[in-house]
């Protein structure tokens, strides 16, 4: 049995925006938690699929991509029945993958607006 190495929240961010980008996800944001007082989590990766196959195919890359090149599994899972907005919690970064729709209507990004916010560039 090989011993898990320590990973960083950054270094999982990056993972996920790999992942991310290879399934050619939308509007991809990373919002960097860590100097907000009380925040969930240190990262939240956002970003839109435009269809349900869409969205349920950036979810499956970023679990395929993190099990197999670092071995991390989401602690908790939620919204794969509908795929309006699917939720992928690594504790320390969170993923949030919505239907264009949904992401227009919870605005995510001015919640919040204070923390360090970046548009990722796609390489496609």
């Amino acid at each position: 049995m090989t011993k898990k190495s320590v990973i960083t929240s950054t270094q999982l961010s990056e993972y996920v925006l790999e992942a991310i980008d290879e399934v050619k996800g939308k509007e991809v944001l990373s919002i960097d938690l860590r100097e907000i007082q009380n925040s969930v989590s240190d990262f939240f990766i956002i970003c839109h699929g435009s269809s349900d196959t869409h969205v349920e195919a950036i979810a499956r890359s970023v679990e395929k991509h993190l099990d197999l090149e670092i071995g991390e599994n989401p602690m908790n899972k939620e919204g794969t029945d509908k795929a309006d907005w699917i939720l992928l919690d690594y504790f320390n970064v969170v993923v949030h993958i919505f239907k264009e729709e949904a992401r227009r209507f919870y605005n995510l990004e001015k919640l919040w607006a204070d923390a360090d916010v970046k548009e990722i560039e796609h390489t496609f």
